[in-house]
């Protein structure tokens, strides 16, 4: 027989059969096959539940008991105390061993008083209640549950006073409890879920020993590069302007931030800047694990000197290309009506630029194969530093057509400009800088005609210019394309919460997103028996949750704020600027 309910952190599922006021006792499975003794854990009267923590054996001191428990709850913040008694009966001569078990209610006086019993033979407790506010005796329901499970997992989106909340945190609180086992010489002798041995191992002992120290070395090494950094020389204008755009500088002051979070010596205070520490170590390591991997093939079968020879015959072939399109551009494109002389201009000025970047690419050419490999040795640093430098290398080697677009889109924004502008004139308006509105305006003959005139000569050259910005609007868009598909690449990288992924594929009990409840099997009068089990975060939530920031700031234009602004011809970035207006 097995049925199966489900805890969310917002509702709370019993079966409809229960008692509406029966009393919930947690219990970990750990301590199912413990020696008699006492139970340890905590009363909670606001959910009338009962969460047992451990067992204590004998032999005790009642005084010595009584003082521990007084130590544990300095240490935990928690009201633990004796609960009631465990027996578990191996033999049929026990009825001395319950006999004493039953007298102890006298010396540890907590109200209410549990006694649990367990034959040798039978899967199934007894278990009776005394002292409850209303004398009666109510139903009794045992939720077995994984301490160790409990202990290491984090339970998300949980209501702050939910009775599953309260079970998490009380588990979550006891560490200190757990960490006495049996191997101990304590003042008492525990059963729990480390009973058997606190967990440990070599390495990460060491690895604890060895961090300290080295945590130390590069918060030092830090500091200096950020003295360094903070000198008035390097925040002068034309630094500061290459160090905002450049996606090498952006990446490599993400890269400083993300050693400095690390490296830091202090105590994660909390589990999201646990969780968060551990996914930017992770996404560190693998990033420069990768970069080498990149650095070894790159540095195997002088692959840098086939790169260099085959990025100059490239350029030379772009640059071509575009000198076709210009000539194209300069006769009849499609069969449309171009204004000659404002067409000749045009193709020349750039052609002109054209020729100015075919020589600098010749003059370039014998230090290209010295310049990447100098930047082939940058991929140590991590695959995202060589990303973020092919970036920008595609944005020098198309800056000529980055020039264009320039160019195109200023002369096409001024006429538009300026036709919109005349196209008030005639109706007898005009735009109000003060006040930022279009007022009335009364015109004379003189400046109706002037306007005319010069309203009609934007109208006929707008089709050339506008031709122009279409073409080098279109290349420009490729190029931010290719750089976007580039750094898309990089902040997958070093936003992806890789360590959080792997606990929820490996561990996935320690990213608790609820619990659910398996009945067990159950027999008449006896207490109704049900399986407390985590419910794991989805992968999506353990995305949304634990995604790390990214730092680029891309602009948050709608779709129609960017083609309005690509018809009005301003200036589209791929970066954020300062005095945008966000729709």
């Amino acid at each position: 027989m097995c049925h199966t309910f489900t805890v969310f952190s917002r509702t709370y599922y019993w079966a409809h059969n229960t008692v509406a006021m029966a009393v919930k006792i947690f219990f970990p499975t750990s301590c199912s096959g413990a020696e008699s003794g006492l139970l340890i854990g905590r009363w909670m009267e606001e959910h009338h539940s009962v969460v047992i923590l451990a067992t204590l054996h004998f032999p005790f001191i009642p005084g010595t008991v009584k003082r521990y428990l007084i130590e544990m709850e300095k240490r935990t913040g928690l009201s633990l105390s004796v609960l009631g008694t465990w027996s578990h009966r191996k033999a049929e001569n026990d009825e001395q061993m319950e006999t004493f078990l039953g007298d102890l209610s006298s010396i540890f006086t907590h109200q209410p008083w549990l006694q649990i019993t367990r034959e040798a033979s039978s899967k199934f407790w007894n278990c009776s209640i005394s002292g409850l506010h209303n004398g009666d005796q109510e139903e009794v329901i045992i939720v077995y549950y994984d301490q160790r499970k409990l202990m290491l997992s984090e339970l998300h989106s949980a209501t702050e006073h939910s009775e599953i909340t309260a079970v998490f945190d009380t588990v979550s609180r006891s560490q200190p409890l757990f960490a006495l086992d049996k191997y101990d010489e304590g003042p008492v002798r525990l059963t729990h879920w480390q009973s058997d041995g606190i967990e440990a191992s070599i390495i990460v002992e060491l690895t604890k020993q060895v961090s300290v120290p080295v945590c130390s070395f590069l918060s030092f090494v830090l500091s200096l590069i950020t003295s360094i950094y903070s000198i008035r020389l390097l925040n002068l204008w034309p630094l500061t302007f290459l160090w905002n755009k450049l996606s090498t500088c952006e990446q490599l002051g993400k890269r400083l931030e993300n050693l400095r979070l690390i490296s830091s010596p202090q105590r994660a205070q909390d589990h999201t800047l646990f969780m968060r520490k551990a996914n930017t170590l992770v996404s560190l390591i693998l990033d420069i694990a990768l970069g080498i991997l990149l650095m070894s093939w790159l540095y195997k079968g002088n692959r840098i000197g086939q790169l260099a020879d085959t990025l100059i015959p490239v350029a030379d072939h772009v640059a071509l290309e575009l000198q076709g399109l210009l000539q194209w551009l300069m006769g009849a494109p499609a069969g449309l009506k171009m204004n000659r002389a404002l067409d000749e201009v045009l193709g020349r000025f750039f052609m002109y630029h054209i020729h100015l970047w075919i020589s600098y690419i010749r003059l370039m050419s014998p230090f290209i194969e010295g310049i990447i490999w100098y930047i082939g040795l940058s991929a140590c640093l991590g695959l995202s530093v060589a990303l973020s430098i092919l970036s920008d290398i595609i944005a020098l080697l198309t800056f000529h057509i980055y020039c264009f677009y320039v160019y195109g889109a200023r002369l096409y924004c001024m006429k538009m400009h300026g036709l919109a502008s005349l196209w008030r004139l005639f109706r007898g308006k005009k735009w109000n800088v003060l006040r930022q509105r279009v007022d009335s305006c009364s015109y004379d003959l003189d400046q109706l005609f002037l306007g005319t005139l010069l309203f009609t000569i934007l109208l006929f050259l707008l089709p050339t210019t506008a031709l122009y910005y279409l073409v080098f609007t279109l290349l420009r868009l490729l190029v931010v394309l290719v750089q976007g598909v580039i750094h898309l690449v990089i902040d997958l990288l070093s936003s992806l919460p890789l360590y959080a992924i792997g606990l929820r594929l490996c561990r996935s009990y320690m990213l608790a997103a609820g619990v659910k409840f398996r009945m067990l099997e159950q027999q008449a009068e006896k207490p109704l028996r049900l399986l407390m089990q985590i419910n794991p975060l989805s992968y999506g939530r353990v995305l949304s949750t634990y995604k790390l920031p990214s730092s680029r700031h891309y602009p948050k234009d709608s779709w129609g704020s960017l083609c309005k602004k690509l018809f009005i011809g301003e200036l589209i970035y791929p970066w954020k600027q300062k005095g945008d207006k966000q729709d």
